[in-house]
């Protein structure tokens, strides 16, 4: 695609030479370039500025696309695999599950390229940092990070060859002036939707000269790259399936970040997840910013004007309704199809695209996991309003009626955030009031930090003093733990399948694992029969699925006794 748009422009050039700014064209296109190419381009700059005018190209001009291209790549910088084959990569993933996704998809590009990959840093030739600009705690600490990088690259030997530094994902768009030019602790940038363009800018960068990417794009979903799954036990996955968001909530920076809504075709999807279960995954997670508006628009017989956007009840959107495609109904239909022994969960979704096909197919498909997270981020209808959420409080309670309604015994999360623009203490003690009306197993509570771009940061004032953030924020935690106490204690006496991820972190003589409702359950560690009725017994190891009777609960867990290995086909939980 990148290769394209530059043809494109290049052919512009030749076809309207004084249509296309010349600065703008060299900021663009001709960073990074050596001194003898740059020279090369102005040349060429000169003599198009002076080349013939529409008229005679209509008139003489006999060159094709092909010809174009050819004269093109004199100059273009091309990618220097053969170096890259001896050098070794080391990833740190910060943020959300889709920098996961998002690293396993930068790897796939740079493996391809003929890097290898290490886990150890003092054996890197380049570290690549993914990173998260949701909250300027989250960018704090990779600023830190980055600086005992730059430590470390001034100590290397000069006998090695020089520690490259690059940073991927939201804060290499949101940053990249003060990352590249002011600070110069970094030697590569590449923003989300510029991964393709990886090797080269490594390759500019081991040249000696610093390189960026951050341009958005209205189409990239890396449908055609595979990403290299890395979980370590190898038994979950994350699947992408869309990328960026047009809600344009106005504290949120992912639309600035990440860019626009656009899905990746059904197709590269299955074709993934068909893969994973290939391999024996036992978990996957569809993954998107807003993973339940996905809509499928790449198949021309999909794109009927007959099927539009469908909302929950009381829900709106500041965007114009879609039309046609496959949506996320039709997605999960699909997946929950190939492996009825996989569990399929999906995050982050919103709740205004819950329409009631999605949650009755929940409730049909035994593989598709009975939780659901339901963002609500505040329990008062100003400061909804006030934050473009689309719904107010009583709308988003009448959702989590119908919810219950028709998936019996569901688990739900959300996020909220307190301390945000204009919220009162009337305004928190309606929060409070909706974590103990509601009742969620797991929460993700946070204090606002105010982003540069968002509509809060032009329209509104981050008047809420911090003191008085923090002492908000633990009262949050404060009621969602005793909430979230009483939802699990619910459980004491039932049986739950749980998935085995591996060892408890705080015993090696214990299991931990999650159940369908995603809480994690600990067990001890025992031999249970290879197969029900006969006496030959083998060790729990990641992956099985065990049915485990629930002895006591927390807040944050469940414990119980392992009963049999079972599997998702063929049990009933009571």
């Amino acid at each position: 695609m990148k290769g394209s748009l530059r043809l494109f422009v290049f052919a512009m050039r030749k076809i309207f030479p004084r249509l296309i700014h010349r600065d703008r064209f060299n900021r663009y296109y001709c960073s990074g370039l050596s001194t003898k190419d740059y020279s090369r381009v102005s040349e060429l700059n000169r003599k198009l500025a002076s080349g013939p005018s529409f008229e005679e190209f209509i008139k003489s001009s006999n060159k094709s696309l092909d010809e174009l291209h050819e004269e093109y790549e004199e100059h273009y910088i091309h990618d220097d695999t053969t170096s890259a084959r001896s050098r070794k990569v080391f990833f740190e993933t910060y943020g959300c599950q889709m920098n996961v996704n998002d690293t396993e998809i930068a790897w796939s590009i740079l493996q391809k390229a003929g890097y290898s990959r290490t886990h150890e840093l003092p054996e890197a030739d380049v570290v690549l940092l993914v990173t998260c600009s949701v909250r300027e705690k989250a960018e704090q600490t990779i600023w830190n990070r980055l600086r005992q990088l730059s430590a470390v690259k001034k100590r290397r030997s000069k006998h090695e060859a020089p520690l490259k530094i690059g940073v991927l994902g939201c804060m290499a768009e949101r940053l990249k002036t003060e990352l590249l030019e002011r600070e110069k602790l970094v030697d590569v940038l590449a923003g989300p939707d510029a991964y393709r363009d990886l090797p080269r800018l490594l390759s500019l960068a081991h040249g000696g000269q610093r390189a960026s990417n951050v341009l958005l794009s209205l189409e990239e979903t890396y449908a055609d790259v595979m990403p290299v799954h890395q979980s370590p036990q190898g038994h979950s996955a994350f699947v992408s399936i869309m990328r960026g968001c047009d809600n344009m909530c106005s504290y949120c920076i992912v639309p600035f970040t990440r860019g626009r809504e656009r899905s990746r075709p059904m197709s590269s999807i299955l074709e993934e997840v068909r893969m994973l279960s290939d391999q024996g995954v036992k978990e996957v997670t569809l993954l998107g910013q807003n993973v339940n508006s996905y809509r499928d628009l790449s198949e021309e017989q999909f794109s009927s004007s007959e099927v539009s956007l469908q909302l929950s009840r009381g829900f709106k959107t500041i965007y114009r309704t879609r039309q046609g495609g496959l949506r996320f109904a039709d997605l999960l239909d699909r997946v929950s199809l190939i492996d009825p022994d996989m569990r399929i969960r999906f995050t982050s979704p919103h709740p205004k695209d819950f329409p009631d096909e999605v949650l009755h197919l929940i409730q049909e498909r035994k593989n598709i996991c009975k939780q659901i997270h339901l963002p609500a981020q505040s329990g008062s209808s100003r400061l909804l309003h006030a934050m473009r959420r689309g719904y107010t409080r009583e709308a988003y309670l009448e959702l989590v009626e119908n919810i219950r309604k028709l998936i019996p015994g569901v688990s739900l999360s959300s996020d909220f955030i307190t301390g945000f623009c204009g919220e009162t203490e009337e305004d928190h003690q309606q929060t409070l009031s909706l974590l103990r009306e509601v009742g969620y197993n797991v929460g993700f509570l946070f204090a606002y930090s105010m982003r540069k771009k968002t509509h809060a940061y032009h329209r509104l004032q981050d008047d809420v003093p911090a003191i008085v953030k923090q002492r908000r924020l633990e009262e949050l935690i404060s009621v969602f733990r005793e909430e979230a106490a009483k939802v699990n204690m619910s459980l004491i006496g039932s049986t739950q399948l749980v998935l085995v991820e591996g060892e408890s972190k705080r015993s090696s003589e214990e299991l931990c694992g999650r159940n369908d409702g995603s809480v994690k359950v600990i067990f001890p560690k025992t031999d249970l029969p290879v197969q029900p009725g006969k006496p030959q017994a083998d060790s729990i190891t990641p992956g099985d699925y065990v049915l485990v009777k629930i002895t006591s609960a927390n807040s944050q867990s469940l414990r119980g006794h392992a009963l049999i290995r079972s599997s998702l086909s063929n049990t009933n939980v009571s």
